[in-house]
């Protein structure tokens, strides 16, 4: 097989001969998985695929989990060991550099990545939170009224003004779609701080990431390498598995068919597979099925990349038709038996006994199966894998840097955008609702004051009335005290009855004098 139709891996060995092993780029696109123990090579073998794919100008997307694969960026220095490595293979070494863009969901050691939470959606918004079933058909609700009531969700603000709107108006809302319990909303708010609290904030926002800045070519014609930086990004292992599950899907969503092609579109790394699939629930674990069933058609490739094929599901780990097997231990049950499945998903060979072969397999050394031209399994073989042509371990800051600063998104990203959203038409609503109330209630305090002040100064009229009065009062009195004493013109009862007796006796004399005289001229 030509350079231009496959992937060199490395050489086999089979009946005392050595052949080439390749991985058809037109068969790239069924998938693959690359499995071993820590320290076994997986991550090299990551490295070698990721920059054979972009020397044939296809676009790849990995994750750099420890930080070794962004030497990736940097030419390759070979000591003695590897040029000998080379040689055996029949390989000539060109130290060269893979195109190479650094991401980073904190913006820390590449270019920040960060979509809207309502492209996220409830289902791995759950998965992001921790959700149990309930609280996550609570936040299918809070999506539903985003959708229905025009409100943007962007990032984790506006998440969380819709909750609290949702609670607010929990017995409206509860008529039109199902109850929604304030413990369940209270639940999703702790959720929520904590994934804060481990950096998540940062990933949700605008710019959001375009796929068309991760599906592009260098100049020269080869695939550009998207390296994500997510040594970080591993302490909040189920952030990780659903961001890389979110970018798939949207590969999947906005991609067009393209049926099988020639070379894929692009190769997607999933490195540390097993947390995508660790208690996870089985309707994601149906959705990752569903996606990389059919994203093939897509032109998109998807590798797993993990320790024991047997972390990945059964009907997950069926479609992928590639497979690079590094060593695996065996000591305890659980590891046999994991031994026996990775060594029976392989089809056998007879020279030798996969199952004893995985665990005497050298660093640097795998079982390999690959397609065919008719998409079929080729024979297990036990494969010696090429040196890479870029640096083994990791790029220095300096050189990180010097990377960044030729990228072709270079200050596409960087800065992020707050446009208005569901957090602040929410918080304008309750300004607004704030502002009427208190100008509500300074009328009616108003009025209160008002009647009080009217009142107040009826009780000081009054009172002033009352104490002119009592001066009045008290300065008659010493009007009265300063006046001259003048005998008063009252009787006593003792002058009034003296009185009477003189005016009777004054009376009774006059008469007697008159009838004297009277009765003298009456008798004359």
């Amino acid at each position: 097989m030509s350079a231009t139709d496959g992937l060199f891996l490395g050489w086999t060995e089979d009946d005392g001969e050595s052949h080439a092993r390749h991985l058809r780029f037109d068969r790239a696109n069924r998938h693959g998985v690359i499995a071993g123990a820590t320290g076994t090579g997986k991550t090299v073998t990551l490295q070698i695929l990721a920059q054979g794919f972009s020397d044939a100008g296809v676009p790849v997307f990995c994750a750099d989990v420890k930080g070794d694969l962004s030497g990736i960026a940097v030419a390759g220095t070979p000591g003695d060991k590897l040029i000998a490595r080379a040689e055996s293979m029949q390989l000539a070494l060109t130290p060269r550099a893979a195109p190479t863009v650094f991401w980073d969901l904190y913006g820390e050691a590449g270019h920040p990545v960060r979509t809207a939470v309502s492209e996220i959606g409830p289902v791995l918004m759950a998965r992001m939170l921790g959700l149990n079933e309930v609280q996550e058909g609570v936040l299918s609700v809070v999506f539903h009224v985003a959708d229905t009531e025009g409100l943007l969700l962007l990032d984790l603000d506006d998440l969380r003004a819709l909750l609290v709107h949702v609670g607010e108006n929990a017995e409206r809302i509860g008529r039109e779609v199902g109850h929604v319990a304030p413990a369940s909303i209270a639940a999703i708010q702790r959720s929520l701080l904590q994934l804060e609290q481990e950096g998540g904030k940062a990933f949700f926002g605008e710019p959001a990431l375009r796929l068309e800045d991760l599906i592009r070519t260098s100049l020269d014609g080869r695939g550009q390498v998207n390296v994500l930086h997510a040594a970080r990004l591993m302490n909040s292992p189920r952030l990780y598995s659903a961001f890389l599950l979110w970018l798939l899907s949207e590969l999947f969503e906005q991609l067009p068919e393209i049926g099988d092609p020639e070379k894929p579109r692009l190769v997607f790394f999933f490195d540390e597979a097993h947390l995508l699939f660790d208690d996870t629930p089985k309707a994601l674990v149906d959705k990752v099925e569903q996606v990389v069933r059919l994203i093939r058609s897509k032109g998109v490739g998807v590798y797993f990349v993990t320790q024991n094929p047997a972390d990945i599901p059964d009907s997950v780990l069926s479609q992928l038709g590639n497979r690079i097997q590094h060593a695996l231990r065996a000591y305890t049950p659980s590891e046999q038996k994991g031994l026996k499945a990775a060594s029976d998903s392989f089809r056998p060979n007879p020279a030798f006994d996969t199952a004893e072969a995985i665990p005497a397999l050298g660093v640097g050394e795998a079982v390999v199966s690959t397609l065919d031209e008719k998409g079929a399994p080729a024979m297990v073989a036990r494969t010696r894998i090429r040196p890479p042509d870029s640096r083994l371990g990791p790029a220095t800051e300096p050189e990180r840097a010097a990377v960044m600063a030729a990228s072709p998104v270079r200050g596409v990203y960087d800065t992020p955008v707050d446009r208005e959203s569901a957090h602040e038409i929410l918080t304008a609503r309750h300004a607004e609702a704030d502002a009427a109330e208190a100008e509500a209630k300074a009328a009616a305090d108003k009025a209160r004051a008002d009647a009080l002040a009217a009142k107040e100064a009826e009780k000081a009229k009054a009172a002033r009335e009352k104490e002119e009065t009592r001066i009045r009062r008290e300065a008659e009195r010493e009007a009265r005290a300063r006046a001259p004493a003048r005998r008063s013109s009252r009787e006593t009862p003792l002058e009034a009855a003296t009185k009477s007796v003189l005016r009777t006796a004054g009376s009774t004399l006059t008469r007697e004098i008159l009838r004297g005289v009277l009765g003298g001229m009456r008798r004359r």
